[in-house]
């Protein structure tokens, strides 16, 4: 866990309003609330709620005594990116923090992020190490520009010809030594970062086009584009479970997909040819179908394996009786 740094009291802390969207999270929910909680920096939480069991809301935010949540709801699924702008049109903080609903904030951490935006001008925008709850650097902690030639390398896994080689470096980059001071980086993850508020509105907040997934390496790309700069903060360590939410794993993997290819043919129709890109999605749309057939034949199998010890089970369960009848 982090210790709470010494901020210099000379100058005016800003505020924070951290933002969650909620998406049947389930329990984890009310510990990322809980987490948020313990950081005196935070002015509120603004929960937007896509949907979520019975009690689970209600539970997490139970504490009228702690920092205040702000509740958005009756809207329905209305996607990630959408969500976001949703809770950022009420938040009256100076700084955004947008936080996933399964994901965990040190104590002390937000004030370190704070501390650690001081230096980095006016048009920043920052976010902290990932970490799975084994403590190694989760993969979309630290990401590359993901671009079609990119994409097409981790897809077809070219990058185990020559992993040293320029052309086929990977997009995620928890891979390679995490730096020891605050860095830039070219996009980060959209579990946790922070940034200006004003610096948010300057370029429409985030893009509602995309439902689900891409989002977030969207945004950073027009970020970046605008003149912000993206940094990345080892000083903090989030702990993120991820995939908490019950949505469908197929159609989350399908909605990602098709954002991919949007997200590819936004911003770089003009860079590469057509053709290319059509390969590209056509390679991505493949993988997609790989993975919804590995899945359709584990559930299978899982079914059929449940068939065969229920029968094992009959059989055991009649040798039983017939052996307690021939005992009469």
């Amino acid at each position: 866990m982090n210790e709470k740094p010494d901020i210099d009291n000379e100058l005016p802390v800003p505020t924070v309003s951290a933002v969650i969207v909620s998406y049947y999270t389930g329990p984890l929910l009310a510990r990322s609330i809980a987490s948020l909680r313990e950081q005196p920096e935070i002015l509120e939480i603004i929960l937007v709620d896509n949907g979520n069991f019975a009690g689970d809301v209600e539970r997490a935010i139970a504490d009228a005594d702690a920092t205040p949540v702000r509740l958005l709801s009756g809207h329905g699924n209305v996607g990630f990116a959408a969500a976001c702008n949703k809770g950022v049109e009420i938040a009256g903080g100076d700084l955004l923090l947008f936080f996933n609903p399964d994901a965990v904030m040190p104590n002390g951490g937000v004030a370190q992020l704070l501390k650690d935006a001081r230096e980095l001008g006016e048009q920043w925008l920052l976010a902290p190490k990932l970490i799975n709850p084994d403590g190694a650097e989760q993969q979309g902690s630290r990401r590359a520009t993901l671009t079609p030639w990119r994409a097409f390398v981790e897809t077809t896994r070219l990058y185990r010809l020559a992993p040293r080689h320029p052309y086929f470096r990977r997009f995620n980059l928890h891979g390679q030594k995490c730096p020891g001071s605050v860095s830039e980086a070219p996009t980060i993850s959209g579990a946790c970062f922070m940034l200006p508020r004003l610096a948010y509105a300057e370029i429409g907040g985030m893009d509602e086009q995309y439902f689900l997934h891409v989002e977030d390496v969207d945004f950073c790309l027009r970020y970046r584009k605008a003149g912000g700069r993206i940094f990345f903060s080892p000083h903090v360590s989030v702990m993120h479970y991820k995939s908490s939410s019950r949505a469908n794993p197929v159609k989350v993997e399908a909605r990602k997909t098709a954002s991919v290819i949007r997200y590819f043919n936004t911003h770089f129709s003009d860079a590469y040819p057509k053709p290319f890109l059509w390969l590209v999605a056509g390679a991505l749309w493949a993988a997609f179908g790989l993975l919804f057939v590995k899945r359709a034949i584990g559930k299978a199998l899982r079914l059929f394996g449940v068939r065969v010890r229920a029968g094992k089970r009959g059989v055991k369960r009649a040798r039983s009786i017939f052996a307690r009848r021939s005992s009469r």
